[in-house]
């Protein structure tokens, strides 16, 4: 009997040994994955400038109101000024200062691109998972929901939606969420028919771990990295969706500083005002360039196929 309690007590302690071994395992592969993955990124040079620009214009986003030199909605200037040390920008056709409101938009079309992309991979992601895991006929039905939506124009598909909903902040950013959820469907519900039928897969169904489980710890971190690389040209596609919208008359609240209200606000004075039009353009050519080249760069470091950029 002595000898049968000290056997229970030498497995338990080689069972606490072996579970220890494997988490410290566990995170030396993640450490060195992490390190591998920096190692990489250093080499990625297009990476790096777009990571740069992207926090730069992160913090103009965060501290626009304290750097701006003037209220956005200050009309005490002159109409239509050049370009000047006092107003780098110029002023618009209501005496606006152009640098200021460029400024103030920033924050708007990060926050605008960044929400509709994390809504955007979060509906995409379940249903993309989901779709392939399952199969059948929840693959039938979703895969047909994701090709009427693949079939759209980005750009009408967004325009109807707010023609729907109405213009404003939320409605904008839930329209350009839902147009481009197929995108993340898709690369999703590819990758997870390949991750399903693998090894480590079969395993866990077959040790009897439920599908959620199967789905959350066994596949779901194999979709970080292509939903990392797409998330970051979705906040450029994002930002670029706000601005068109906004162009039309269909954006946010028309009295918020955006860069697309800029752009349709210059569109009247390109030949006597040119810089209403050109500086909020470049914001928007800057800001989406940045992106790209951090989803390329992305996808080089983490060797992502099947991405595709703006």
């Amino acid at each position: 009997m002595a000898r049968s309690i000290e056997a229970i007590e030498a497995t338990g302690r080689v069972t606490k040994t072996s579970t220890a071994a494997d988490a410290t395992l566990t995170s030396s592969r993640q450490q060195s994955s992490g390190f591998r993955l920096l190692r990489r990124l250093r080499g990625e040079h297009k990476a790096i400038v777009g990571l740069v620009i992207i926090a730069l214009l992160a913090l103009v986003a965060i501290f626009g109101p304290m750097v701006a030199p003037y209220h956005p909605d200050s009309d005490d200037f002159g109409m239509l000024q050049q370009p000047s040390l006092q107003h780098p920008m110029g002023t618009d056709s209501f005496g606006r200062d152009l640098f200021s409101r460029v400024i103030i938009g920033t924050r708007v079309s990060f926050t605008v691109g960044f929400l509709a992309a994390a809504i955007a991979v979060v509906a995409g992601g379940l249903l993309g998972i989901t779709a392939g895991y399952y199969g059948g006929w929840v693959d039938s039905l979703t895969s047909r929901a994701v090709d009427l939506l693949w079939a759209f124009p980005v750009i009408i598909l967004a325009v109807a939606l707010v023609a729907m909903f109405g213009a404003g902040f939320h409605n904008v950013v839930i329209a350009i969420a839902l147009a481009y959820i197929d995108d993340f469907a898709r690369i999703v519900r590819g990758e997870t028919l390949s991750l399903r039928e693998q090894d480590f897969t079969m395993a866990a169904r077959a040790l009897g771990a439920r599908d959620r489980e199967v789905m959350v710890r066994h596949i779901g971190p194999n979709l970080v990295a292509p939903l990392t690389v797409q998330l970051s040209f979705a906040v450029g596609l994002g930002i670029l969706a706000e601005s068109t919208l906004t162009y039309l008359g269909l954006g946010v609240n028309p009295t918020t500083p955006t860069w697309g209200l800029a752009l349709n606000e210059g569109r009247d004075f390109v030949r006597q005002a040119w810089w209403i039009s050109v500086f909020p353009g470049l914001a928007i050519v800057i800001t989406v360039m940045a992106l790209n080249l951090l989803g390329d760069g992305l996808r080089d470091a983490l060797d992502v196929q099947g991405v595709s950029d703006v």
